[in-house]
C-alpha cells in the first residue's frame, strides 16, 4: 500500500507545470490544445507539431500569477489582465494564435462555461503549482471611469483614454493622412497599392458619396486628426467644420490645417455632439459626415445623436455614417466588443446589428440611400497597423511603454479576427434629410447618387 503510494506520488511529481496546465486547458476546453504551451520553468506541452502545422504558435505563462488572474477572474477579463501585464505572452502570430482558441469555445461565441467538475480541477491545479493568493492588482492601463454612463463628462473621458494616448504614436501606426477608420481598398491585388492609397480613396469615395462640391459647408463629428476636414477642404472646395472630444486631435488638426494653409476654410472645435446647435452659424449644413464615431454614442443615446444629425443638415443634405456594427446571427452578443475591449481600449462603446442602426435613423427623419458593407476592407486595413506594431516593437514600446504595446497587440489580433470571422462589420450608411415636400434633391441614376458615374467631371479643385 504504501509502496503504491509512493510511486503514485513520485509519478504526479515527474508531471511538469506545462503538462498540468495543458491537461486543465484540455478538460475545459473539450479538445486537444491547439497551440504549444510553454510554462515558467520551461517546461513546454501542447500541439506537438505536425506536417500540416509544423510551427504553432507557443503560449509562455511567465508567471504563476497569471493562473491566479484566471482563477480571480475567468474568462476574458482573467486572460486579458494576465496578457497586458506580461504575466502571459505569445511566440508567433497573436492573431493565429487567438483563431486557435476562437474555434474551440462554446457554443461558436469565444466564451468557455466551466461547470462545478471543472472549476474545482481548476483549484487543484493551482494549489499544486502554488498559484493560489489573493486577486492580482488589475494593470494600470485598465480603464477607470466614473460617474454615469454616457454624461458628457465621462464620454470626454472615455474618448480621452483612447485618444489622447500619443499623437506621436499614431503618426507612427497610421498612414500619413492619420485616418483611423476602415480604408476602401479597391487595387488590394496590386503590390504597389496600400494603406495610405487605401485611406485616400476611402475619404474620396465619402465625398463623392455625399455630393460635395465648392462652396458647400461640410460638419464632421468625430473628426479625429482632420483627414476627412482636410481632403474634403484641399480637393472639394468646401468649407469644414470638425467637432471633437479628444484635446490631443485637436491641438494635432488645427497645426495640419494651419500647415495646409487651410485656416479660412476648416475650423475644429472641441465640442460634444449634444452641444451643436444651427442657431450659432446661422444655417444648417449641406452634408455631415461621422465616421466610426457612433459606435461611442450608446444605445440609450442614440436616438439623440440621429436626431441631432438629421437637425443639422438642410433639406435635401446627405449624411454619410461609417460605423461598426455587431453580427445578427448571435455569435457575438457582447456590445462593448467583449470585456478586454471595455477595460482597456474603448470603454462604453456600444455596437448593434445593423438593422437596429438603420431602424434608430429611419424614426430621427432620415431616409435611407445606400448602405456599403466594407467589413472584409477593415482585415486588409487592421493587418498593417498589426505588422507595423509587431515589427517596430521597441520604437511602439518608447511611444507607449510596453503595457500599452501588449494591449494594442491583442487589440488589433483581436480585430483581425473579428472582422475576419464576420463576428463584426462595417458599413458606410448614405441618408438624405427629404425637402417639405418629401423630394431628396437626389440624382436619378445610382450611379449619380453614389458620385460613381464615370463621365461626371472630376471632383478635384485647384487651390
Amino acid at each position: 500500500m504504501s509502496t503504491s503510494r509512493g510511486r503514485g506520488h513520485d509519478a504526479h511529481s515527474r508531471t511538469t507545470p506545462a503538462q498540468r496546465l495543458a491537461t486543465l486547458l484540455e478538460d475545459v476546453l473539450g479538445a486537444p490544445l491547439p497551440v504549444r504551451l510553454r510554462a515558467w520553468d520551461g517546461s513546454e506541452a501542447g500541439h506537438p507539431g505536425t506536417p500540416a502545422d509544423p510551427d504553432p504558435p507557443t503560449v509562455i505563462v511567465h508567471r504563476r500569477r497569471a493562473l491566479r488572474r484566471l482563477l480571480w477572474s475567468p474568462g476574458e477579463l482573467g486572460l486579458a489582465r494576465a496578457f497586458v501585464s506580461g504575466d502571459l505572452s505569445v511566440e508567433g502570430d497573436v492573431a493565429d494564435g487567438l483563431s486557435r482558441f476562437w474555434r474551440l469555445a462554446q457554443p461558436g461565441t469565444g466564451a468557455v462555461r466551466l461547470d462545478l467538475r471543472r472549476k474545482l480541477g481548476a483549484l487543484r491545479t493551482a494549489a499544486r503549482l502554488g498559484a493560489i493568493g489573493p486577486p492580482p492588482k488589475a494593470p494600470g492601463s485598465e480603464a477607470q471611469l466614473g460617474g454615469r454612463l454616457h454624461t458628457r463628462r465621462r464620454d470626454r473621458a472615455a474618448i480621452s483614454h483612447h485618444y489622447d494616448l500619443s499623437n506621436e504614436f499614431y503618426a507612427f501606426l497610421l498612414d500619413p493622412r492619420m485616418a483611423y477608420s476602415c480604408g476602401y481598398w479597391t487595387r488590394n491585388e496590386s503590390p504597389d497599392y496600400g494603406l495610405a492609397d487605401a485611406q485616400r480613396d476611402k475619404l474620396d469615395l465619402i465625398c463623392r458619396k455625399l455630393g460635395l462640391a465648392p462652396g458647400m459647408r461640410l460638419l464632421d463629428v468625430g473628426c479625429g486628426w482632420a483627414s476627412l476636414l482636410v481632403h474634403a477642404a484641399e480637393h472639394y472646395g468646401v468649407h469644414a467644420t470638425g467637432i471633437t472630444l479628444s484635446a490631443q486631435q485637436r491641438d494635432y488638426g488645427i497645426e495640419r490645417v494651419r500647415r495646409a494653409g487651410l485656416g479660412d476654410r476648416v475650423e475644429i472645435r472641441l465640442q460634444d455632439y449634444r452641444e451643436l446647435s444651427t442657431d450659432d452659424r446661422a444655417e444648417p449644413f449641406d452634408a455631415v459626415a461621422s465616421i466610426e464615431m457612433g459606435e461611442h454614442v450608446g444605445q440609450d443615446n442614440y436616438p439623440v445623436y440621429a436626431a441631432q444629425l438629421h437637425r443639422l443638415l438642410r433639406p435635401h443634405g446627405r449624411l454619410l455614417l461609417q460605423q461598426m456594427s455587431r453580427g445578427a446571427s448571435g455569435t457575438n452578443t457582447a456590445s462593448g466588443g467583449g470585456a478586454f475591449m471595455t477595460a482597456y481600449v474603448a470603454p462604453d462603446m456600444h455596437m448593434r446589428p445593423l438593422g437596429e442602426t438603420l431602424a434608430f435613423l429611419e424614426r430621427a427623419g432620415h431616409e435611407i440611400i445606400d448602405v456599403h458593407s466594407l467589413r472584409e476592407h477593415y482585415v486588409w486595413t487592421v493587418r498593417p497597423w498589426l505588422d507595423t506594431l509587431q515589427q517596430h516593437r521597441e520604437t511602439a514600446i518608447r511611444m507607449i511603454g510596453a503595457e500599452q504595446w501588449r494591449v494594442w497587440l491583442l487589440y488589433l489580433a483581436g480585430a483581425a479576427l473579428a472582422f475576419e470571422e464576420n463576428r463584426m462589420g462595417v458599413h458606410q450608411i448614405l441618408t438624405v434629410r427629404t425637402g417639405a415636400d418629401g423630394t431628396s434633391g437626389l440624382p436619378r441614376s445610382r450611379t449619380g447618387i453614389l458620385g460613381l458615374d464615370p463621365a461626371a467631371p472630376s471632383p478635384v479643385v485647384a487651390r
